[in-house]
């Protein structure tokens, strides 16, 4: 396979950025943050200012974020991590459905709503801050929810794009009369409209929740008051989360998988999240030297979307809570396999993708220490999530159900006690068996996406992080659909339209995924955050 030009370029080119984000890497040596947003980043520096390491600075930055970004996660989401402490440990803190929840729940529907209570599965996030705080941090867990209570009482201004995104969710959420939805309605409209930018929004609810949570040590969500609020709602408006469902929650320790692309080992946590989509397309794209080719080309273009699309194939076929899977996941990974769909890659775009047959709204950060580095994302799934809101409580359930499949006898059929298909990725890149560090960019079907872009921007195209990240993107979509960036050169669209790529022209940026970066060149960390969302990164 053709060899990278090296990770030290990556990281040496410092002073090189061809985007005009007018962002710049930051530096530090002792510790550093990068999120979506800068309140939540000011809480992760909070703590390592306070003593703490990068575990009680990512867990505290993904508290903050449920109040200070609600339209893409909340105290109800889901989470994953990577941790490197010497080796790289996964948590995968994705609930599972209800156990009494059976496909004939939605019988006559042609799909799995996107909206109520059959949407929600257990919600894991609470149960991720206190595995990683229990055998990482060095702070007390209460310390690390004093931002996101002061946030929540206080009240913050609303950024820009969360603004945006809040305003986009008027037109889904207000509109609902089912009893269900008025809690959420009137915690996050309650003036009948989404906060402007700029304005004030507080929560005392949210305080109160995470109060509770920081005193129980998270137990009152899962076997306290805040599940027996849970359950009695749901008991009282239609849903069939028990209590039962929330005592067996557990968030669990999985052994992430990885390929190794042109010297780099790219880290995903397995299914069942969508990870392995990256690492199939990585392994597809390794046959092609890229970086012969311009990365403002339509030659590396079409490769790059053209192996995601045979990925993403493979996953919607397979892909599904990891004791349910009929394919093992080595076979996925196999190069040989990868080498049979490469050769399905011509000049012409792929009209629809077929799986093969192999033998045998999202919030994301990322932090960093001289010890540890984590990489961390969290959602409700779809914006707000289910538009459920437990009364008085400010817990915004997820709508992750919504990820499953009614095909029947697929491996990702709705059933109960299951985890379903996650759209949520955090990744990790380590080089002879040395850690790199934390990357991710959130955004649905965006996500692998999103990493597979970062990854070739680093290895084959030399970028440093910030560059990687302010670089214009592709977004496949379904058949040969597929969306550009508007920083995208004519050229280079009408060149991919005349290879039978069905190309549109987007100017909303969200579509296009938000990440952060954190990457070690010696002893100093080197961040970037997204210039398509309001985030931060710091460094000291």
């Amino acid at each position: 396979m053709f060899q990278a030009k090296g990770c030290e370029v990556m990281l040496e080119n410092l002073t090189d950025y061809p985007y005009s984000s007018a962002r710049r890497v930051v530096m530090g040596q002792r510790g550093a943050v990068a999120t979506s947003q800068p309140q939540a980043a000011i809480a992760g520096m909070e703590m390592l200012l306070a003593g703490g390491n990068a575990v009680d600075a990512a867990v505290a930055m993904a508290i903050a974020l449920t109040v200070v970004e609600p339209t893409s996660n909340g105290i109800g989401s889901d989470a994953f991590a990577l941790v490197w402490d010497g080796q790289l440990h996964g948590l995968n803190a994705s609930g599972k459905s209800p156990q009494t929840l059976s496909p004939e729940h939605f019988a006559g529907m042609p799909q799995i709503p996107s909206l109520g209570w059959l949407t929600v599965t257990v919600p894991g996030a609470v149960s991720a801050w206190r595995k990683l705080s229990e055998r990482w941090g060095k702070l007390p867990f209460e310390q690390l929810f004093a931002p996101a209570i002061r946030y929540a009482e206080e009240g913050f201004p609303v950024s820009p794009e969360t603004a945006r995104a809040w305003k986009r969710a008027a037109d889904i959420y207000l509109p609902l009369t089912a009893p269900e939805f008025q809690p959420f309605k009137e915690v996050f409209f309650p003036s009948g409209r989404a906060p402007a930018a700029g304005e004030i929004w507080r929560s005392q609810v949210h305080a109160k929740t995470l109060k509770a949570i920081a005193q129980t040590g998270g137990e009152s969500f899962y076997r306290g008051e805040l599940a027996e609020a849970i359950a009695s709602f749901a008991a009282n408006t239609g849903g069939i989360v028990s209590k039962s469902d929330l005592a067996a929650h557990q968030a669990d320790w999985v052994q992430p998988i990885s390929t190794n692309y042109r010297g780099v080992t790219v880290w995903e946590i397995p299914p069942n999240t969508q990870g392995i989509a990256t690492l199939i397309a990585l392994n597809i794209l390794e046959g092609y030297d890229l970086s012969q080719y311009p990365r403002e080309s339509a030659s590396s273009y079409h490769r790059q979307i053209e192996a995601m699309k045979l990925a993403f194939a493979d996953i919607h076929r397979y892909v599904a809570d990891s004791n349910f899977m009929d394919m093992p996941v080595e076979h996925l990974l196999d190069k040989a396999y990868a080498g049979q769909r490469r050769s399905l890659i011509g000049k012409n775009a792929i009209a629809l993708a077929e799986p093969g047959l192999p033998k045998g709204g999202t919030v994301y950060l990322a932090a960093a220490d001289s010890e540890l580095m984590v990489s961390f994302i969290q959602s409700n799934y779809s914006g707000f999530g289910s538009g459920i809101l437990i009364p008085g409580t400010g817990i915004a359930l997820q709508n992750r159900a919504s990820g499953f499949t009614l095909e029947a006898g697929h491996p990702n059929q709705v059933a109960a006690a299951k985890r379903p298909f996650h759209t949520i990725i955090p990744g990790f890149l380590t080089q002879d068996n040395q850690p790199l560090g934390p990357f991710g960019v959130m955004g649905a079907p965006m996500q692998p996406q999103g990493h597979l872009q970062v990854v070739a921007n680093l290895v084959d195209y030399g970028m440093n992080p910030q560059a990687a990240l302010d670089a214009p993107r592709w977004r496949f979509i379904a058949g040969n659909t597929v969306l550009l960036e508007q920083a995208i050169s004519r050229n280079i669209a009408l060149a991919l339209a005349e290879c039978g790529h069905n190309v549109q022209i987007s100017a909303e940026s969200g579509m296009f995924g938000k990440g952060q970066i954190i990457l070690r060149r010696g002893g100093v960390l080197v961040a970037a955050s997204e210039p398509r969302a309001d985030g931060l990164a710091l460094a000291w």
